[in-house]
């Protein structure tokens, strides 16, 4: 029953990215869709993975570290991003466990993720987050120091995937996702990660290379 539960919510998810995908003229699989299954447990995320989902979001470290090992184990193929806030001390920990890290917003960072990286000689996918309502409690780089942060992620040789956001909650947020479209268009890393459960159709027809899906895809938090 939960595997059939997690199947509905799943093509449920993915004919709205196709059918948004049409609006704009796009192809869906140019849209990767990533579960956020941060707080939910192993037994939460097989049922989805059955129903065929491989790529998964995590927004702690800790968290995946706890459950990812053992699910990989099990099925091998998964692709695992990592869409919350990272700690520089722990970008050793994120470039061993995730396949792409939504999160690089600040020179610190870029320069503890290349470090990590070249150690390791492993290197995820990375995004440059940008505080795209200027909202003083979120993460993310400024938009009047985007253009330097590119700077400094290209010099460290990151591989830059492209920008990702969180617009303001409770406003339409397609001015926002215009703006991060138009930002990569300026600056030039092409990937668009933008759109959650609530606006993730919005996200994709304004260019949405990767949409972060929770709740639509595995019901309410606990």
């Amino acid at each position: 029953m939960l595997t059939d539960d997690a199947s509905q919510r799943l093509t449920q998810v993915r004919d709205d990215i196709a059918h948004a995908a049409r609006i704009a003229d796009r192809k869906p699989e140019a849209v990767t869709l990533i579960a956020v299954s941060k707080t939910h447990d192993a037994d939460a995320i097989r049922p989805l993975i059955a129903a065929g989902q491989r790529v998964f979001g995590e927004n702690r470290v800790q968290e995946a570290e706890a459950k990812w090992p053992a699910l990989r184990e099990e099925t091998p193929g998964i692709e695992l991003h990592l869409v919350g806030q990272l700690q520089s001390n722990k970008a050793e920990e994120a470039v061993t466990l995730f396949d792409a890290i939504h999160s690089v917003d600040r020179e610190s960072l870029v320069t503890a993720l290349a470090k990590a990286m070249d150690k390791q000689g492993r290197r995820p996918a990375c995004f440059l987050q940008v505080n795209i309502g200027d909202e003083p409690q979120k993460g993310g780089c400024p938009v009047a120091e985007l253009p330097k942060l590119i700077e400094q992620a290209r010099a460290a040789d990151l591989p830059l995937a492209g920008l990702m956001c969180v617009p303001p909650l409770e406003v339409e947020p397609a001015p926002y996702f215009a703006l991060l479209a138009k930002l990569a268009r300026d600056h030039g890393p092409g990937g668009l990660s933008m759109g959650m459960s609530s606006d993730f159709p919005t996200a994709v027809t304004i260019g949405a290379t990767h949409v972060r899906v929770g709740s639509a895809l595995f019901g309410a938090r606990a």
